[in-house]
């Protein structure tokens, strides 16, 4: 692979960028604040002896829900090993990124912390791309959830999207903590293949996503194929 400076809209760059969003949604994200990549602007790779390969970034994120950007400077290095190991990353953006207990995410908390009846859904979004407007709280909350497994396994050879969450159950409140169990299936762009997990994790708007266990579930050859969703 390249070293040295990188084009931003190559695949190398791209890459580890994609790396920073989920570290990024990791630390930042909640069902009212979903951060993606806008754009890279500038990268620099070199080989690190003994160590790995570091990319050096410049990027801008967009928050997509309000549909705000905002310049990061990023750093994601890629262990070298016969065992992978997730990437190693560090970013300073423009504003500060914080969890915002907004008063969505506070009524959001409280309406099913209150619940008689406990969440349960299939398939968001549905075959045709849909999502119904209760869900879409807990699709954001998925994906979030869902990028520590994305941090996790990503290497220079991924790039990981989440396509779809094909269950998600509610469990009862523990320590103030919304529960919740789900099955959800990434996408790997490079790939082409569609990975199945199974994720246990909490939130709150003060403490945020926690996950609790992640499980890779074997390949399903029956399962409805998700939709086609960047």
């Amino acid at each position: 692979m390249a070293t040295g400076e990188l084009n931003p809209n190559h695949y190398q760059a791209q890459r580890a960028a994609k790396v920073v969003q989920h570290y990024l949604n990791t630390r930042y994200g909640s069902p009212y604040r979903l951060l993606g990549l806008h754009k890279v602007h500038s990268g620099n790779a070199e080989d690190v002896a003994d160590s790995g390969r570091k990319y050096q970034l410049e990027i801008s994120v967009q928050e997509t829900l309000s549909n705000t950007t905002e310049k990061c400077s990023a750093e994601v290095l890629f262990p070298r090993g016969e065992q992978q190991s997730s990437p190693q990353v560090q970013a300073l953006c423009e504003a500060h990124l914080k969890i915002n207990t907004t008063a969505q995410e506070e009524a959001l908390y409280q309406r099913y912390k209150m619940n008689q009846s406990l969440l349960s859904a299939q398939y968001i979004p549905d075959s045709y791309g849909h999502i119904d407007p209760d869900m879409k709280p807990f699709w954001h909350l998925c994906i979030v959830a869902s990028s520590f497994i994305m941090l996790n396994e990503s290497s220079e050879n991924t790039l990981y999207n989440m396509a779809q969450v094909a269950n998600i159950t509610q469990l009862a409140t523990e320590n103030d903590q919304l529960k919740f169990d789900c099955h959800i299936l990434l996408h790997d762009m490079v790939s082409q293949e569609i990975i199945h997990w199974k994720l246990l994790f909490t939130w709150s708007p003060q403490e945020g996503v926690k996950v609790l266990q992640m499980e890779q579930l074997p390949h399903c050859h029956d399962c409805e194929k998700p939709p086609n969703i960047n």
